[in-house]
């Protein structure tokens, strides 16, 4: 049997200079940093697509109708049908060089960004890794190695800017749970959400800036689209997501030096039957073609990087109904993903995060 850190910690701990001479080699106590983003399927065929829309759509944090009453249609026609429909919109994204997501893709690059700055101040006392919520690599398998590598404290950083129960907390759960397998635990914090820190909020204002700079055309009003919760989730959970999607949209807002006029905030990728929060950005932006707003920029501050809901949805479905509605000139803004003040603003919450520990 493999042995465990608690062994070699209470060995450590209690007679190094007197450890029996087969006991294991001891790793050198570290902390570990783990960012953890959404997910991603292994691959877009069908069977890919199912497991993870499987344990996406499984969760409560996610989905919150009884187990009785929504296991049966998620079983049965949802998970029947919606993985080729997503393998699909997937395919059209995918990157096939390194097969993979791109939301994968650019989760290693901040992380490899990232690793670099914290090493350059930290040395190895300080390891940064990265998992996903649903899929591969997972939490669980992430939290063991670290604590394999002799992390006793692990700083847990979910990706998403705003608050919300489906995203951070969910994200947090799965952290907790994994901390429950773990012989020793370490000792442990998680990041608040980052949603009006002021480098966030300089590092969005320069992506719009820098897309309106080269711009062809100089677009009438900016969509800020975050992702969509069901409404009954705020007004009767008191999920604060919405409250923080609007600040944020008002913070971008007075750092650029913009009225009200020029920016507006909607909510994309509803699902199901209820009502979700509004305005919805699919039918926000074609509203806005037949006032006669022709030129429109949509930017996606919940989003940490460009994935599924920013790179299809988004510059795919919601452009379509833009133009089918008369809009001409239809500017989407990339997600902040590995951009040199993105990276500054997740270094700085991080060791803002880290005091007291290094």
């Amino acid at each position: 049997m493999k042995p465990t850190r608690l062994d070699t910690k209470a060995a450590d701990a209690t007679c190094p200079a007197h450890a029996q001479a087969d006991h294991p080699k001891i790793p050198k106590e570290k902390i570990g940093v783990l960012l953890a983003n959404l997910g991603t399927p292994d691959g877009t065929d069908y069977w890919s697509m199912r497991r993870y829309l499987n344990e996406f759509l499984s969760d409560k944090r996610v989905i919150d109708y009884p187990r009785w009453q929504w296991q049966p249609i998620l079983q049965g026609i949802v998970l029947s049908v919606r993985p080729s429909k997503s393998g699909a919109a997937y395919r059209s994204i995918w990157n096939e060089e390194a097969d993979e997501s791109p939301l994968m893709t650019i989760t290693k690059d901040q992380v490899a960004a990232i690793k670099s700055r914290i090493s350059a101040v930290y040395g190895d006392e300080v390891v940064v890794d990265f998992c996903m919520r649903y899929g591969n690599p997972s939490t669980k398998s992430k939290v063991a190695a670290l604590t394999a590598q002799g992390c006793t404290k692990i700083l847990f950083f979910p990706l998403y800017p705003q608050y919300a129960g489906a995203t951070t907390a969910t994200a947090n759960d799965q952290f907790f749970r994994a901390l429950m397998e773990e012989n020793w635990q370490p000792a442990s914090r998680t990041v608040p959400p980052y949603f009006e820190d002021p480098t966030y909020i300089d590092a969005l204002a320069q992506s719009v800036e820098n897309a309106y700079e080269g711009a062809d055309k100089k677009p009438d009003i900016l969509i800020c689209s975050y992702h969509g919760l069901p409404e009954r989730y705020l007004k009767v959970g008191g999920d604060p997501y919405h409250c923080q999607c609007r600040k944020t949209t008002r913070l971008l807002k007075e750092r650029l030096g913009w009225n009200d006029t020029q920016i507006m905030t909607t909510f994309q990728s509803k699902f199901g039957p209820e009502e979700w929060l509004q305005p919805y950005t699919v039918e926000e932006v074609a509203r806005q073609a037949e006032a006669g707003r022709k030129s429109i920029a949509v930017c996606a501050p919940a989003f940490s990087a460009d994935c599924i809901e920013t790179l299809e949805e988004i510059n795919e479905e919601i452009r379509e109904s833009f133009e089918h509605a008369g809009g001409e000139d239809f500017l989407y803004i990339p997600c902040l993903n590995d951009e040199p003040a993105h990276i500054d603003a997740l270094v700085g919450v991080i060791e803002r995060n880290l005091q007291g520990w290094v």
